[in-house]
């Protein structure tokens, strides 16, 4: 009875299968703007602040700012997410998760009308709806994770995975296996990213568009 109780209060948000599907789409993401959008990272910031400070080094002025845009949209988008929780939380109408699903579907479409000479406008938007994303779905399973980025997942797990071979404890398995499965996913979406861009073009992120809106489906009973 207490097992049912909790998987009643359980978030939809948090189960492992949505989780999977925003991890898909951020690989996606990610790809899809370093393919196409000028070789910057639309999530893994990591990689921005590193081109960017090489650049700076060789007082390549313009190249860097390029880098630089993604890390100020990525901050703005943790802000505007937060924002959205404080404001939205108790609405009745949709859940606020919903509501920011609904921006990046929005900024997501814009991107893939947006033409290959406006680049770094595309990586801004990407940038933007990433980090949305990454503050408001933090939850897997009641374990603290990313659906945009890896290295957080490959650290929790590897952790899980080594108190598991010491203590041969069943649970730090499953945490383990949580974490490698959400990473193994991003990488799917990550491979098919860079291969259907190349096919498609521009237009690709509607993809992402598709996975969100599942997403948000999946959102329809989920509880403040």
């Amino acid at each position: 009875m207490i097992m049912n109780n909790s998987m009643k209060r359980r978030q939809t948000s948090e189960t492992f299968l949505l989780s999977a599907i925003l991890s898909l789409s951020g690989g996606f993401q990610d790809a899809y703007t370093y393919t196409l959008r000028g070789k910057v990272f639309a999530n893994a910031q990591t990689g921005n602040v590193v081109l960017m400070s090489e650049h700076l080094m060789r007082s390549e002025w313009m190249i860097a700012f390029k880098y630089l845009l993604p890390l100020v949209a990525f901050a703005l988008g943790i802000i505007f997410a937060e924002q959205i929780e404080h404001k939205f939380k108790k609405s009745k109408i949709l859940h606020w998760r919903q509501l920011v699903l609904i921006f990046e579907i929005i900024i997501l479409f814009t991107v893939s009308i947006i033409p290959e000479n406006l680049n770094t406008l595309a990586n801004v938007l990407v940038s933007l709806s990433c980090s949305m994303q990454v503050q408001t779905f933090r939850k897997m399973n009641g374990l603290g994770y990313a659906s945009t980025m890896c290295i957080g997942n490959l650290r929790g797990g590897t952790e899980s995975l080594s108190i598991f071979l010491r203590e041969k404890n069943k649970n730090m398995l499953k945490k383990a296996l949580n974490y490698y499965g959400i990473i193994f996913i991003f990488a799917i979406g990550a491979g098919l990213g860079g291969i259907i861009s190349d096919i498609i073009g521009i237009s690709a992120i509607l993809l992402s568009c598709v996975l969100l809106l599942i997403a948000f489906g999946m959102m329809y009973n989920e509880k403040a």
